[in-house]
């Protein structure tokens, strides 16, 4: 792939994070840039979502073995996720059960892009594996910025080109690029410099199990791998629960971190809730759009049902007025099928909190690295409802 790039060393660009900050590029000291762009014009933000993407792919495919899929904003993941094959239950909550067999490639976008749709609207997706027709179909009718991946099949190249007509941002990175081991970057002038976050996340990173139940299943294990590596490219602090494959909640960039439990714990319940037989046979009207179906679930679900329940609001969405998701109705759903859920965080929990909480959401199995003054607490708190956890001894802020 290398040879057919074009020699590029700097790119630049409309402007920076916002349309006052002019002149805006990217480029490389030394070397040329390792990406091509194969069609849009890509712009800062979508340049760091498609690094930081990029980068937690990769580690994801190294780790587990499988294609992987990240969907970003404003540089966090709304989603990350494996290649598994999808239940038809899944097929359906992530709005791909008319696409018929998917290749692992496109369940991994399947899951990444499903598990958080809200958050994922106006996403920048990136690929660890060549980008197929399966994924690019898929890719196709979601509203989307771009998307990065190792290369691109001839006609899947030619199907993300009609993408928000013509303009879609697709990028082609050389996936042997290795950076140098030191980044730079400046604020107000000043340069800071680190040593990269090389840090391997397998199985042995999990090795310390502080609990009374030490059983780590086979699943938990890739799940760990998951919430860990998604966590590197996370803004801090974060949290991240995953299930099967993917991530199906993260709270990320809260000062707080049972706030980012809270936050990462309620995205959760909701996908969670998404599978239940009210959800799944809302009677939404045909011509309804796909954000639009997203938009009327999550308030359905939530506390704010009467926005789309209320008299006047309902015909909006519905052939007939849905009856309320009561709350002691999704409280047995859950308690009924939110189980064996792996639980990611960046650092220490501070308080057993982030536990209990943790718990209501299925949660079974934690890694976070432990060192705070009431480590102790928190295991307690975990031996209580038997929950694994592992201290990983090391911390994954990402600012």
């Amino acid at each position: 792939m290398r040879k057919e790039m074009e020699i590029m060393k700097e790119l630049e660009l409309k402007y920076g994070c916002n349309p006052n900050q002019k002149p805006s590029r990217i480029y490389m000291e030394e070397g040329e840039l390792p990406i091509k762009v194969l069609n849009g014009k890509p712009g800062y933000i979508n340049f760091l979502d498609a690094f930081n993407g990029w980068q937690l792919v990769k580690e994801l495919k190294k780790a587990t073995g499988l294609p992987a899929a990240t969907s970003f904003k404003h540089v966090s993941p709304a989603g990350a996720a494996v290649g598994l094959s999808l239940s038809e239950v899944e097929a359906k909550i992530y709005w791909v059960d008319d696409l018929g067999e998917l290749s692992p490639l496109a369940c991994a976008y399947a899951r990444a892009r499903g598990a958080d749709r809200m958050s994922s609207y106006g996403d920048f997706i990136s690929l660890s594996d060549v980008c197929d027709v399966s994924a690019a179909q898929m890719i196709k009718r979601e509203f989307s910025d771009g998307i990065i991946a190792p290369g691109y099949e001839p006609e899947a190249l030619e199907i993300l080109k009609e993408k928000k007509k013509g303009n879609y941002a697709i990028i082609e990175i050389d996936p042997d690029y290795e950076p140098k081991e030191l980044e730079r970057k400046e604020v107000f002038g000043i340069t800071f410099e680190q040593g990269r976050n090389e840090l391997v996340i397998d199985d042995e990173f999990f090795g310390n199990v502080v609990t009374k139940n030490k059983e780590i299943t086979d699943q938990a294990k890739i799940d760990m791998a998951i919430s860990m590596i998604t966590l590197k490219y996370t803004q801090s602090n974060s949290v991240c629960f995953v299930k099967g494959g993917q991530a199906i909640g993260i709270g990320a960039g809260q000062q707080s971190r049972i706030h980012c439990t809270r936050l990462a714990g309620s995205k959760a319940d909701n996908w969670f809730l998404r599978q239940s037989p009210q959800v799944l046979n809302l009677p939404f009207k045909e011509d309804m759009k796909r954000a639009e179906r997203d938009n009327a679930i999550d308030n359905y679900i939530g506390e704010d049902y009467m926005d789309v329940l209320a008299d006047g609001c309902w015909e909006k969405y519905f052939t007939e007025k849905p009856p309320v998701f009561k709350k002691e109705e999704k409280a047995a759903w859950l308690a009924e099928y939110a189980k064996d859920v792996t639980l990611g965080s960046d650092a220490f929990f501070p308080f057993d909190d982030n536990v209990e909480r943790a718990f209501r959401s299925g949660v079974k199995y934690i890694a976070q690295p432990g060192g705070s003054i009431r480590d102790q607490d928190v295991i307690n708190a975990c031996d209580r409802h038997g929950i694994v956890m592992s201290f990983t001894g090391l911390r994954l802020f990402h600012h």
